[in-house]
């Protein structure tokens, strides 16, 4: 055999091997740096484009009816950004969720700096359970066991002060069109 082919005989013996592979053309592209250790994140690095408003109108348990203006996260996007960062709350305004599926939901208050009340409502748009006054800036997972397709954030004690329990009933306004991404 010739030196030629003995060369080409190994190489071809070489590639067959396990392990063994044909060094790349050029060097791998480098990592991107690594992102900042979550405790360090900061509002900038969630930087939102305007959501969608709509209204929630609640029952109380004494037939009284409460109108909350909302922004709605229904991508995963604002889902996941929620209503971190925000130092205030007003009375009467909060953030409608709005999930792909009817499952149970889960919520933490990493980088929430208010306390917030949590109403989670099934697909027949009743208040299927309240977490009240979730303490901020925690990791404790929160949920109420039941599956849910929407969650309704306001400010902590807003539904012991108007009344608002489970069972209630919710009606939407303005979410035409406004329908959850994965």
């Amino acid at each position: 055999m010739t030196r030629s082919l003995r060369a080409v005989a190994l190489g071809a013996a070489l590639l067959g091997v396990p392990g063994c592979q044909e060094a790349p053309a050029a060097p791998p592209p480098r990592p991107a740096a690594p992102r900042p250790a979550s405790k360090d994140l900061s509002a900038e690095d969630y930087v939102m484009p305007a959501l969608p408003r709509a209204a929630v109108r609640l029952k109380d348990a004494f037939g009284g009816v409460h109108r909350v203006e909302v922004e709605v996260a229904a991508t995963a996007d604002a889902r996941t950004r929620g209503l971190m960062w925000r130092k205030s709350l007003p009375a009467g305004q909060g953030m409608l969720f709005i999930f792909p599926e009817e499952e149970v939901q889960s919520f933490w208050m990493r980088n929430t700096l208010i306390p917030l009340d949590m109403l989670f409502i099934n697909a027949e748009r009743r208040v299927v359970g309240i977490i009240e006054r979730a303490e901020p800036r925690t990791l404790t997972g929160r949920s109420v066991g039941v599956p849910g397709l929407y969650v309704l954030e306001v400010p902590g004690g807003w539904c012991q002060s108007v009344g608002v329990a489970r069972g209630g009933t919710v009606e939407f306004e303005g979410l035409g069109g406004v329908h959850a991404e994965p």
